[in-house]
C-alpha cells in the first residue's frame, strides 16, 4: 500500500518557525511511504514518479481528530432537520421523505438528522411522530447524535421499550450503535470509496474513528475493498472493550491486512452529555433554569470511580485513553479519574473548562481533542443557558494552548462538517457569519491551527509519507477574518497519504 514518489519544487510551510515560509523550494522523496530526503535538487530515482510543485507551499497531511465514520457516511444520505426550531418543523420535513420512501423502499427505515431540540419550546413526543408514520420504522438523530427520536415502530424492532419523548444519553447509546440492526441501514464497505475521495481532495491523510460499531473490524474491510488509502486509527468503547484486550490489540498496534494504515487507538467513555441536548455537566446550574427537570447541571454519564477502573483496565492492557467531556464538572471529574488512574490520552471535547483545570490537563501530559466549527452552533445557546461567565471560558483555545496542552482539532463527523480548514478558520476567528469573532480572546494563529491539524507531524526524513499542496501559503499574515476566510477557501493541488497520490487538481 505504500508508495514512492519525488514532489520538486515545494516551499514548506514551517509549523515550528514564527517567520513566513519564505525560503527557497526544495524537493521531498517519498520512498516505501515514508519521507526518505529533503532537499534541494535532489538525484531522480530510477521508476519513482516525479511531480513539479511549481513553487507551491507544501503542508503534512491534514488528520481530524474526532469523527464517527459510519455515522458520517450515513447521515449524508438522511433527511437533513438542521435549523427547525420546533418539532412541527421537523415533521413537515418529514411528510415528503415519507411518501417517497413508502413508494419506493416500503421495507426501509426513515432516517433523519440534525435536529437540536435544546432551544424548543416543547419537547417531542413518540405519538406525533407515530400519527405521521405508521408502520414505517423512522429514526431521528439530533445533531449532536446525543439522543434519537425514534417512532414506535423503530422502538419495536430494536426491542426498546415504549416511551413517550426522545431517548438521550447512555440509553440512546445502546440503540445508536444498533440501528444497523434496522433495514437499510448498513452502509456497505464501497460506500465510503467516494466520501473519503472527497476528503483527499481537502488534503485529508488521516482521522481518528470514534464510531460506537467495531470500526477496528471494519476498517481493514474498507481499505480492501479500495477505500484509500487513508490513515486510520479505530477506538474501542466500553462494550468492546474485553474483545479488544483478547485480541492482544494495543494502542498503535496496526490492524491485520491493513499495511499499517489502520492502527488501534484509545478506549473513548463518554463522561457526560451536550450542551444541545442540555446534558453537559456543570458546576453550576444552567442559568435559564434547570438543565433538564431531574438534573439542574447536566448529567454523568459514570461516576470518578467508574472512569478510574476503566482507565487502569486500558492502561494495563496497552490501551490509552480518551474521555470526553463537555461541561466544567466532566472536565475536572476526567482530570481526577486520570490523576487517579495514570492513563495516557485526551480529553474528548473539553468544551468548557475552568482555568486551574486547564493547567492540571496540562501538568497530566493530556491532550485536548477539540472542535472549533462546534462553536457555530453553539455561540448562542452557551449564551442563553450557561451565561456571560462561562461563555468566557467556552472553547478555551487560546486557555489550553497557553496552559501547555497540545491541542488536536477535529469534527465530530457528522456533529460539524468533516472539514480541517473549517475547523482551521473557526479556531482562528471564531465566526461563521458577518458577526465578530465571538469571544476573539480565546482564538488560536493561523500557525497554531495549522499545527493542531497535521498530528504533530513535520515535512522531514522519517516523517510518515503524507504532503499537502496549496496554491497559497496558509501563514499568510492578514487579520483574524481575513487570515480565517483564506483558510475556509484553501484551495488544494495535490494530496499524498502513504506515497500514493489520492487527489490531483490538473
Amino acid at each position: 500500500m505504500n508508495g514512492s514518489v519525488l514532489v520538486r519544487q515545494v516551499r514548506i510551510v514551517d509549523l515550528d518557525d514564527a517567520s513566513p515560509a519564505s525560503q527557497e523550494p526544495r524537493d521531498v522523496l517519498i520512498s516505501d511511504g515514508v519521507i526518505a530526503d529533503v532537499g534541494t535538487h535532489l538525484t531522480p530515482v530510477a521508476g519513482v514518479e516525479e511531480i513539479d510543485g511549481h513553487g507551491r507551499w507544501a503542508i503534512p497531511g491534514l488528520w481530524d481528530a474526532h469523527v464517527h465514520a459510519t455515522q458520517w457516511v450515513r447521515t449524508a444520505r438522511m433527511v437533513q432537520l438542521g435549523g427547525t426550531a420546533e418539532p412541527d418543523d421537523v415533521l413537515e420535513r418529514l411528510r415528503g421523505p415519507l411518501v417517497e420512501l413508502a413508494r419506493r423502499h416500503p421495507d426501509r427505515t426513515l432516517f433523519g438528522f440534525g435536529f437540536r431540540s435544546a432551544g424548543w419550546s416543547r419537547q417531542p413526543t413518540v405519538a406525533e411522530l407515530d400519527a405521521i408514520s405508521g408502520a414505517a420504522p423512522v429514526v431521528l438523530i439530533s445533531g449532536d447524535a446525543h439522543s434519537g427520536w425514534l417512532n414506535s415502530a423503530a422502538l419495536t424492532l430494536l426491542g426498546a421499550p415504549a416511551r413517550d419523548g426522545a431517548v438521550s444519553e447512555n440509553e440512546w447509546f445502546g440503540l445508536l450503535r444498533r440501528l444497523d440492526e434496522l433495514p437499510g441501514a448498513v452502509p456497505g464497505p464501497a460506500d465510503f470509496i467516494d466520501p473519503i475521495a472527497a476528503l483527499a481532495a481537502k488534503g485529508v491523510t488521516g482521522l481518528v474513528d470514534f464510531e460506537f460499531a467495531d470500526s477496528f473490524v471494519d476498517w481493514p474491510l474498507r481499505l480492501a475493498a479500495g477505500v484509500g488509502p487513508l490513515r486510520v486509527r479505530t477506538a474501542v468503547y466500553p462494550h468492546q472493550l474485553e474483545q479488544v484486550i483478547a485480541a492482544g490489540l494495543r494502542t498503535g498496534d496496526p490492524l491485520p491486512g491493513t499495511g499499517g494504515l489502520a492502527t488501534m487507538a484509545p478506549l473513548k467513555v463518554i463522561t457526560d452529555g451536550s450542551l444541545g441536548t442540555r446534558t453537559a455537566w456543570t458546576h453550576e446550574p444552567y442559568s435559564d433554569g434547570p438543565a433538564t427537570p431531574d438534573h439542574p447541571c447536566g448529567v454523568a454519564n459514570y461516576s470518578v470511580a467508574e472512569l478510574v477502573e476503566f482507565i487502569r483496565r486500558a492502561t494495563a492492557a496497552g490501551l490509552e485513553v480518551a474521555l470526553h467531556a463537555i461541561g466544567d464538572r466532566a472536565n475536572t471529574a476526567v482530570l481526577d479519574a486520570f490523576a487517579a488512574g495514570g492513563g495516557r490520552g485526551s480529553v474528548e471535547h473539553a468544551q468548557l473548562v475552568t482555568r486551574g483545570d486547564a493547567d492540571r490537563m496540562a501538568a497530566l501530559g493530556l491532550r485536548a481533542s477539540v472542535q472549533p466549527a462546534h462553536l457555530l452552533d453553539d455561540r448562542d445557546l452557551t449564551d442563553r443557558i450557561w451565561g456571560a461567565e462561562r461563555a468566557e471560558r467556552s472553547f478555551p483555545l487560546r486557555m489550553l494552548a497557553d496552559a501547555g496542552v497540545r491541542l488536536a482539532l477535529g469534527s465530530d463527523a457528522p456533529v460539524a462538517e468533516l472539514d480541517p480548514w473549517l475547523a482551521m478558520a473557526c479556531a482562528v476567528h471564531r465566526s461563521g457569519d458577518e458577526r465578530p469573532g465571538w469571544h476573539p480572546e480565546q482564538a488560536l494563529t493561523p500557525r497554531e491551527a495549522l499545527a493542531a491539524s497535521v498530528d504533530g507531524r513535520r515535512l522531514r526524513p522519517g516523517e510518515p509519507g503524507d504532503l499537502v499542496l496549496l496554491d497559497d501559503d496558509p501563514l499568510s499574515p492578514a487579520p483574524p477574518a481575513e487570515a480565517a476566510h483564506a483558510l475556509r477557501h484553501m484551495q488544494v493541488q495535490l494530496t499524498i497519504c502513504a506515497g500514493t497520490v489520492t487527489h490531483a487538481t490538473h
